[in-house]
């Protein structure tokens, strides 16, 4: 599958950070709130929301609840599930 510029530039900005890559695995195929996410991914409950704030500004995470201010609910966007699928390959080193 031959991937566009875009997706590859997002790869690379998720790579940058083990706590993107990380991020992105524990939503893989899953909705879940912050809690469970610093759970699934072995992450300080305070850098998530900083983590998941970056990955919505590059549109590979979505809120799917934005209106209440606890239960947040996170899920990968159309576009974060390509690139998530694609760290699979280089996130072996981790």
């Amino acid at each position: 599958m031959e991937l566009s510029d875009e997706i590859l530039t997002e790869i690379s900005y998720v790579q940058l950070s083990k706590y993107r890559i990380k991020v992105m695995k524990a939503l893989e195929g899953d909705v879940k709130i912050p809690s469970g996410i610093a759970k699934d991914s072995g992450i300080k409950i305070n850098h998530i929301s900083k983590v998941l704030a970056e990955l919505k500004a590059h549109q590979l995470v979505e809120c799917i609840n934005p209106e209440v201010r606890k239960g947040r609910l996170y899920r990968l966007t159309d576009k974060g599930e390509k690139v998530s699928k694609n760290l699979a390959d280089c996130s072996e080193d981790i």
